[in-house]
C-alpha cells in the first residue's frame, strides 16, 4: 500500500497569487512557513523554519485568493508532487510542491471586516477544525437563528434522526 499525504499548518509568506489555465481552471500558488520549536541538549531553545510551496486549484484557488492574506493561518491537506521543466537557459530544474486538496482558514485576525478577536479553539489548543463564531462584546445572538434549529435533549432517552438538525 502506497501513501503520499501531507498536513501543513502554518502561515502565509505572500499574497496567494490566482491564474486561471489556458482551460479557464482557477490555479492558486502561494508559500507556506512552518516553525519547529525544540530544545537543544544545554536547554536553549532552538527554532527552524521551513517554507512550502502550495498549488490550490478550482473553487480552493479562488477562496484562497479572496480571503487568505500574507500572514493568514490556514491548514493544508495536500499530496506532494515533484515537477521537472526546462529553464530558458536549458538547463534541467525541478521543484516539490504541494498539491491542496483541503484548505481550512485559520482564525479572522481583528483588522478583518466583522471585527471582533479570534474565536476560540484556534491552532494553537490543538481546536483547529473547530472554530466557534461568538458574537461581538454586546450583542445578542440573533433569536430567528435559535429558532431555526431544534433542541435535542439526550436525557429524553433515544435520539431520533428526524432530531438531528444536518
Amino acid at each position: 500500500m502506497n501513501l503520499n499525504k501531507v498536513f501543513l499548518i502554518g502561515r502565509l509568506t505572500a499574497d496567494p497569487q490566482l491564474r486561471t489555465t489556458p482551460a479557464g481552471q482557477a490555479v492558486g500558488t502561494f508559500s507556506l512557513a512552518t516553525n519547529r520549536v525544540w530544545s537543544n541538549k544545554s536547554g536553549e531553545k532552538q527554532q527552524e523554519v521551513q517554507f512550502h510551496n502550495i498549488v490550490v486549484w478550482g473553487r480552493q484557488a479562488e477562496v484562497a485568493s479572496q480571503f487568505l492574506k500574507k500572514g493568514s493561518m490556514a491548514m493544508i491537506e495536500g499530496r506532494l508532487q515533484t515537477r521537472e521543466w526546462q529553464s530558458k537557459e536549458g538547463d534541467k530544474r525541478r521543484t516539490t510542491e504541494i498539491v491542496a486538496e483541503r484548505m481550512q482558514l485559520g482564525p479572522r485576525s481583528s483588522s478583518v471586516s466583522g471585527g471582533g478577536a479570534p474565536p476560540a479553539g484556534g491552532f494553537g489548543d490543538g481546536g483547529f477544525g473547530g472554530f466557534e463564531q461568538k458574537a461581538p462584546t454586546g450583542q445578542g445572538v440573533d433569536e430567528s437563528i435559535k429558532e431555526e434549529l431544534p433542541e435535542i435533549n439526550i436525557d429524553e432517552g433515544e435520539i431520533k434522526p428526524e432530531n438531528i438538525p444536518f
